[in-house]
């Protein structure tokens, strides 16, 4: 259990505007044959609202109601009604969030879809052009431009969420979407492992021991997740390169040695392993650090001992991710969606949220709300990190490696056997 006071200095560290600040979206000119997920994948819808950006401040809160900037707190919650559907990642809101509580204080159902990868929510959205019956989707920031190109998200009614006032400037005018037009923070994290020390018998303290420890100890016993750009990332990581490279020879070497060296030693590529780790499937785990938070107590809930396992986050680097609810194109009830995302936009609701997933929701004053809400925060050291942490992670860029990269995790699955 950690004492909130100890963990304030690090709930907005300032390293991160400079960190997801790096060459972050898919640049056109330089990537003409990348992401042919987007390209492959239905008909391309024109319309002159497609692109992200405008005359705003990115700096400031965006314009709501009268056109003006907004300051201060609302706590203004939209009523609807009727149905909703949310296409997300798993596990990812409180339960009563997306069940009881949003019918009691929104009048709304939900059904909630789950996703592994941002690569999925862009091919089914794309083969459905505009019917895949969501109402919400959470893409990782520099995903949301391709997808505002091909038309798969709606733009915001900005005077039906007063609340986007409550979010940390720090966390708004992301360069994925300066004036926040479709989307605004959900939270954001990083990425590591979850290891049980009895089990292995050694420290993990980089990606080099990860590696090393999948292939030897936990030969057989070891998740990774199902993401091209993690899976990969772990050998660049590893192996002192950027992950967004686009060098050749990077990415034939990376393909050499996780197909032909490490693919045999995956048992699974699981994007939740929270639960297995609790069932002991698993003995070593990449993970994003709110998995990995809540393995604890799921291990616990199993009747496991949650002392006997560790959470190491990425080194020498690793990723900095910011997922973001949006609204997409043809949304059922988009009323019904700009509620309930401004709901999640209230304090206390946002607060809620964190302390089950487990990552930072970007809310202003969150010290305070933390010691309002939740004085006996556990485990807060897994959710909110320093600038010299931040230093090392490294935003994804979306770029014309992204259709190797996709290629090298098919083939690493296939021998896997995944």
């Amino acid at each position: 259990m950690n004492e909130p006071n100890q963990e304030l200095r690090m709930l907005a560290p300032d390293g991160f505007r400079k960190a997801i600040s790096r060459r972050a979206i898919f640049q056109t000119g330089t990537a003409a044959a990348g992401l042919a997920i987007l390209a492959a994948c239905g008909n391309e819808k024109k319309s002159t609202d497609n692109t992200v950006g405008g005359d705003c401040d990115p700096l400031s809160p965006p314009a709501i109601a009268d056109g003006t900037p907004s300051s201060g707190f609302s706590n203004v919650v939209n009523q609807s009604s009727g149905t909703l559907s949310m296409y997300t990642w798993g596990d990812y809101n409180d339960p009563e969030l997306i069940g009881a509580l949003a019918e009691a204080d929104l009048g709304v159902s939900m059904k909630v879809d789950y996703y592994p990868s941002n690569e999925d929510l862009i091919t089914k959205l794309s083969a459905a052009n505009g019917n895949s019956g969501f109402d919400i989707v959470v893409p990782t920031g520099p995903y949301i431009p391709q997808m505002v190109q091909k038309g798969l998200l709606e733009k915001f009614d900005l005077t039906k969420l007063p609340n986007i006032v409550n979010v940390d400037p720090a966390y708004l005018g992301r360069d994925w979407d300066p004036c926040n037009e479709y989307s605004v923070c959900k939270d954001w994290g990083s990425t590591g492992w979850i290891y049980n020390a009895a089990e292995v018998g050694r420290e993990i303290n980089n990606w080099s021991d990860f590696i090393d420890v999948c292939q030897n100890e936990a030969s057989g016993n070891c998740s990774v997740l199902d993401t091209s750009a993690n899976v990969t990332g772990m050998y660049f990581f590893a192996n002192g390169i950027n992950w967004n490279t686009e060098e050749t020879a990077d990415l034939d070497a990376c393909e050499a040695f996780l197909v032909d060296e490490f693919a045999s030693h995956i048992k699974a590529f699981d994007s939740y392993p929270s639960t297995k780790l609790a069932e002991g499937a698993y003995i070593v785990s990449m993970a994003w650090n709110g998995d990995a938070r809540q393995a604890f107590v799921r291990i616990a809930d199993a009747g496991g001992n949650p002392d006997d396992w560790k959470w190491g986050l990425g080194a020498p680097a690793t990723e900095l991710w910011m997922d973001n609810y949006c609204i997409a194109t043809g949304a059922p009830n988009s009323d019904a969606a700009h509620a309930w995302i401004n709901w999640l936009l209230t304090p206390e609701i946002s607060i809620r949220d964190l302390n089950y997933h487990g990552y930072n929701s970007g809310m202003q004053n969150i010290s305070d709300l933390l010691a309002e809400f939740i004085p006996d925060l556990e485990r807060g050291d897994m959710i909110f990190f320093g600038d010299e942490q931040v230093a090392t992670m490294q935003t994804q860029e979306v770029n014309t490696s992204q259709d190797r990269l996709v290629d090298i995790l098919n083939k690493v699955k296939a021998k896997a056997g995944g």
